[in-house]
């Protein structure tokens, strides 16, 4: 088997001096290898072809034969890195909590302990008829969390 160490090595060497990021990586029992790497504006796939040849050069095929994959994070998948939270602070996010609460809101904070999520919900004042729409803020440790992604949305 890869010795996974080896290939992070390698990643780490390609991401060097750039502005992409690690998201994601393992090595099966079987020698597949999968990576994913993240950007603030999005992967580009000649940047995916450049680290997986960048890669396979820093393997030896002759010692031991591996299947590898290089792609992005995937936009509407689950943030799996601190980073990911970071690039995506002022846009709007799905919380699912550990507790199986859904969130919707703007993600309006970060730290390396919680993040703080911005939600709109329903009030009514006093003396008013109808209820008023005011932002609440809620702060969540990512252990609380079973995962958040960025929400896409089209107008």
């Amino acid at each position: 088997m890869i010795d996974k160490s080896v290939v992070e090595k390698l990643v780490d060497e390609w991401l060097a001096g750039k502005d992409y990021f690690l998201t994601g990586l393992t090595v099966s029992a079987d020698s597949r290898i999968v990576v994913e790497i993240d950007h603030e504006e999005g992967v580009w796939i000649e940047d995916c072809v450049e680290l997986s040849r960048f890669i396979e050069a820093g393997l030896d095929r002759e010692e031991e034969d591996f299947e590898l994959e290089v792609g992005s994070a995937g936009i509407g998948q689950p943030f799996k890195v601190l980073r990911q939270y970071e690039i995506h602070q002022g846009k709007r996010v799905e919380v699912v909590t550990s507790d199986g609460r859904k969130l919707t809101g703007i993600l309006s904070g970060v730290t390396p302990e919680e993040f703080v999520i911005t939600v709109q919900e329903k009030i009514k004042p006093e003396g008013k008829k109808r209820p008023e729409l005011h932002d609440r803020d809620i702060t969540l440790r990512y252990d609380e969390v079973k995962s958040t992604k960025y929400l896409i949305e089209f107008k």
